[in-house]
């Protein structure tokens, strides 16, 4: 039995040339794909994406508006919690930041636009009658009651 050892080369050589090819067409696909700071994009505004680039943070376009408190788009905390996890916009899994999510709107909330240098709440509770919330003037976290007014911007996952 005689083995053409040329032709066997170069089916070898072509295997490996298909392959990287397959890959470096499906790296460059999924990196094109991936979300940035400040884009749109499913239903919101991205202001967070993490190590691996495709999974992150979207932010609703604007305040919730409506109230609980005293002003037109200031709520209590109880009445946040219900506008961001009744806000629709497409989508059905908006939610009201913890801490740590809210701390990230405010360091890009110049890729969001309409936010205003106020109190804004998170999910977060301190004890059972505070909770987090965060002054988008000067970047402090404090937990206030949860009877205080402040904005809410709803959030979510991607």
């Amino acid at each position: 039995m005689k083995l053409n050892v040329k032709k066997y080369v170069t089916r070898l050589w072509t295997m490996f040339l298909l392959a990287g090819l397959s890959m470096v067409t499906v790296s460059s696909l999924s990196s094109a794909a991936a979300p940035k700071i400040g884009d749109s994009y499913n239903g919101g505004i991205v202001f967070y994406v993490d190590g691996t680039g495709q999974h992150g943070l979207i932010a609703a376009k604007d305040d919730m508006t409506g109230s609980s408190g005293k002003a037109e788009g200031f709520f209590n905390w109880y009445g946040a919690k219900v506008a961001a996890n009744t806000f629709t916009e497409g989508y059905c899994d908006w939610f009201l930041p913890n801490k740590e999510q809210l701390n990230q709107l405010y360091i890009h909330r110049s890729a969001l636009g309409g936010i205003l240098n106020t109190y804004y709440w998170s999910s977060s509770e301190s004890d059972a009658g505070k909770a987090w919330a965060q002054d988008f003037s000067n970047g402090q976290q404090l937990d206030g009651n949860k009877t205080n007014t402040s904005r809410v911007r709803a959030v979510r996952l991607f």
